[in-house]
């Protein structure tokens, strides 16, 4: 039997492909050092894991759970934002738990795209972006992001585009993969171009606590809710990956069409994992400045290692990675290839983010210090 015609629209995930040849390597003793990857190597807080280990005797632990998460969880997410971004959400109606929020992008993308819509998706950007709008048969339209501009969208170009038919724009600020961060006034500016032209701008929030003391948000920009989603998740913020704990939040009308669809996809988030995702958010400022110590030591050795590769990069950025652009002579997926070959360091192509990463490379800073400082000892 054949598969669906909208498999023809995507490949299989870089990562997921690309990760069986590393394994491969190591399987077979070559010591292969992964810096490629953004899935975070640190422990969660501790109460974070007490949390969950003692819900699990709870009558309600091993039950379905409601769709909208259990109340304290949502409140829990209103308090984070209140503190943290300073914007007051309805934990009733302005917010839903997702499990991760790359589940988000597939149930706001089947809320508001049909066949033959066009979403706006930065180039370079997250990947799945595209991917899901291929797959329900919208149709992704590429924004340009380019260092010149400080990988940020140009809104008069945007302007100058035929918007007929886009519903729909993903951002992600403070962005992946370049880690170029945005100021209120141009979220400002670009809430009313999305007001001006219809369209529901998402900001897909993940990184927002990593490497900054200025946490943002989109939905502070007044009368932003009637236009605006946002995305976030516990995966980078608490080192909880594995977890699957995000939310979206906006506009009750918003939550409500895409509850719609999430509700009809799984049965709730398990128990244990909501209560152990209330811990997190409770967390003092101390857990993120504790956070970013580490990550600022493991950020000076991967510029070292990059400046002893002859890459050039912004120190002004946020986020996991480090974006570093090559030498004018060097293609990205050549130059991963041929360092995972000679060297034995993984790193992501530039390329597979779209045209405009072409070119670079990113980055990971989950690995651990003596891991970082083996890479550098094997290009030396």
């Amino acid at each position: 039997m054949k598969g669906a015609e909208r498999l023809h629209t995507v490949d299989e995930y870089y990562f997921s492909r690309k990760m069986r040849e590393v394994n491969l390597m190591i399987a077979n003793g070559m010591p292969v050092i992964n810096l490629g990857i953004g899935s975070p190597d640190l422990q969660p807080p501790q109460r974070v894991i007490n949390a969950l280990i003692s819900s699990l005797d709870h009558e309600t632990a091993h039950k379905y759970q409601s769709y909208q998460g259990i109340p304290e969880l949502r409140e829990a997410m209103a308090s984070f934002y209140r503190e943290n971004y300073q914007v007051s959400l309805s934990p009733k109606n302005e917010i839903l738990p997702l499990m991760g929020s790359k589940e988000g992008i597939m149930h706001i993308s089947m809320a508001y795209l049909n066949p033959g819509d066009q979403v706006l998706v930065p180039n370079p950007g997250y990947l799945t972006y595209a991917a899901v709008a291929n797959l329900i048969g919208a149709e992704p339209l590429y924004y340009d992001l380019k260092l010149e501009g400080k990988w940020l969208p140009d809104i008069m170009a945007l302007q100058k585009m035929d918007l007929s038919r886009v519903k729909l724009m993903w951002i992600s600020y403070p962005h992946m993969p370049t880690g170029a961060q945005a100021e209120y006034k141009f979220f400002n500016d670009l809430v009313s171009f999305a007001k001006v032209n219809d369209i529901l701008l998402v900001n897909d929030n993940p990184y927002s606590f990593i490497l900054t003391d200025s946490p943002r948000s989109i939905l502070k920009v007044n009368r932003s809710k009637g236009i605006c989603l946002e995305l976030n998740s516990l995966s980078k913020t608490f080192n909880m990956a594995g977890w699957r704990v995000g939310m979206v939040v906006g506009q009750e009308d918003h939550i409500a069409n895409i509850l719609k669809v999430k509700s009809n996809m799984d049965s709730g988030m398990f128990y244990g994992l909501q209560k152990g995702a209330i811990e997190a958010l409770n967390c003092s400022k101390l857990w993120y400045t504790s956070l970013n110590s580490v990550y600022e030591k493991r950020r000076e050795l991967v510029w070292d290692f990059a400046e002893r590769l002859s890459l050039s990069f912004d120190k002004n950025t946020s986020g996991l990675f480090v974006w570093a652009k090559l030498p004018d002579y060097f293609k990205s997926e050549e130059f991963v290839d041929i360092m995972l070959k000679n060297h034995h360091i993984f790193m992501a192509p530039g390329s597979i983010f779209g045209s405009n990463g072409e070119g670079y490379i990113r980055l990971s800073l989950c690995a651990p210090e003596e891991q970082i400082e083996e890479a550098i000892a094997r290009i030396k």
